[in-house]
């Protein structure tokens, strides 16, 4: 009965995290005109300036990937709301009227794939546009110039279905057309979900032209006609594609010559090796070469970009916060609970110090547990039994957590003990192993198995973190630390 309610409530956990993060991936854009988001307001000049804190060069962020004259800072409201805002060199906007206008119709769309427009100002010579502020930095930053670890083939899907969703909402709104689509003008918000910026939807000023002065990145029909059109756009898609399958910025005449060579290995990032399905791989490959046709009427639009790109989809119970790396504030978790090491531990999901805790505490948890066996079934099975788990325990206790899983499973298999400290250590296994949802239905039985135990509940906590479920891992990290303090007090 324990095992089915274990595997019941598994099950429980991993529909409700998969409805909840699918929710936000309908095929346009997600929840497009929400109420949520903020009306398109006309501010003052000194509004912004005291926003900026009088537009202080430290305030200047790089996150937008604008390039001077035109600086794009950081700033706050009075009503707490960071916002960003774009300062327009002088002569960018000679015509107030056609900027207001232009602003005000950008600043009518409204998607959770954007990074909306949700005001601006014009006074005198001043044109300054205002953003949502998306804190995460840009797509160029995640590929390019990344620090700890690359971003994961899951997450370079996620971000190329989600920028076609953008470009198919815009197109659905009268505005297809973007100007200079690059990695610099994808950004991630709160929630490390990546967002379009919509200042690259006002139409061309005199800020400077429509691409990059880099030719070999510009569509061939822009450089015969100098417009930009629908098809150009997703030739930019294509050159994103690109950064997303190589980690490079790769001139699409080259990636072309590799694919056309079946040389896909040269076009792959090194740092995903063996990391990726190559049918994946080969799809966005064959994906991004019809986006960078030389004939603009044989590329595909982005309805059709958003289908191709759905079926390839993978982790999506996963939040992005989760595969980016980032840790999520919560108001919960902003009133921390005065937890012992071990519940510290699984807070930051800190694998290697639960480790050693649970090294430290060994067995002893196991007392009190009865294991009623005849004497035959002991004198035949037990000591194979029991031999799986001394070889667990030994990989276990040197990080051979491959090993440890195979031994802790024949025991756990064998039927002849139940041990709660043995699924607790197969548990951490699965979690060192990325197996988040595995490590869970461990947790989660060692509960079953002994109730009172506030290890099982801490280790549920450990595992939901690592699944993006932060509200569900603070209730259980509660538990832990109620279930330990009652144990303690008696």
């Amino acid at each position: 009965m324990g095992a089915r309610c274990s595997r019941f409530s598994l099950c429980w956990f991993q529909s409700h995290l998969k409805a909840s993060v699918l929710e936000s991936d309908r095929e346009n854009g997600g929840k497009s005109d929400r109420n949520e988001f903020p009306s398109f307001t006309e501010f003052s000049f000194e509004q912004l300036k005291a926003a900026t804190s009088g537009f202080s060069s430290d305030n200047i962020v790089s996150e937008h990937g604008e390039k001077a004259p035109n600086v794009v800072y950081e700033g706050k409201l009075d009503n707490d709301r960071w916002i960003a805002v774009k300062r327009f060199n002088r002569l960018a906007w000679p015509d107030s009227r056609q900027f207001l206008e232009e602003a005000r119709t950008v600043g009518s769309l409204r998607s959770e794939r954007l990074a909306n427009l949700i005001g601006c100002c014009c006074e005198g010579e001043e044109r300054l546009l205002v953003a949502e502020f998306m804190p995460h930095e840009t797509l160029a930053k995640h590929l390019f110039h990344w620090e700890s670890q690359p971003m994961k083939w899951a997450m370079r899907l996620r971000v190329a279905l989600y920028l076609a969703q953008a470009l198919e909402y815009c197109g659905s709104k009268g505005r297809a057309l973007y100007h200079d689509l690059n990695a610099y003008r994808i950004l991630f918000d709160k929630d490390g979900n990546p967002r379009l910026s919509c200042f690259g939807l006002m139409k061309n000023s005199r800020d400077g032209k429509s691409y990059s002065t880099n030719l070999a990145f510009t569509p061939p029909e822009y450089l015969r006609t100098g417009r930009v059109t629908a098809e150009s756009v997703v030739y930019g898609f294509g050159t994103l594609l690109l950064d997303l399958l190589s980690g490079k910025h790769i001139p699409p005449s080259h990636a072309l010559d590799l694919i056309r060579g079946k040389n896909f290995p040269m076009l792959m990032d090194s740092a995903l090796e063996g990391h990726f399905p190559e049918d994946d791989g080969t799809e966005l490959v064959r994906l991004a070469s019809r986006c960078l046709h030389y004939e603009a009427r044989e590329r595909p639009n982005a309805k059709s970009l958003v289908t191709a790109l759905m079926s390839l989809q993978k982790e999506t119970e996963v939040p992005s916060y989760v595969l980016m790396g980032i840790r999520q504030e919560t108001a919960s978790s902003t009133q921390p609970l005065s937890l012992t090491p071990f519940g510290e531990a699984c807070l930051r999901t800190d694998l290697t110090a639960i480790h050693e805790i649970l090294e430290k505490i060994g067995y002893k948890d196991d007392e009190g547990i009865a294991n009623e066996l005849s004497f035959q079934v002991w004198t035949n099975q037990m000591r194979e039994t029991l031999n799986s788990k001394k070889h667990g325990d030994t990989a276990f206790r040197a990080k051979d957590f491959a090993t440890a899983i195979d031994c802790y499973t024949q025991f756990i298999d064998g039927g002849t003990m139940v041990s709660p400290t043995v699924y607790a250590r197969r548990c951490l296994s699965y979690l060192m192993s990325e197996m988040p949802q595995e490590a869970l239905g461990d947790a989660m039985q060692a509960q079953v198995v002994s109730p009172e135990w506030s290890t099982a509940s801490y280790l549920q906590a450990a595992c939901l973190f690592s699944l993006g479920m932060e509200t569900d891992a603070q209730e259980t990290l509660k538990d832990g630390t109620n279930l330990e303090a009652k144990r303690n007090k008696n």
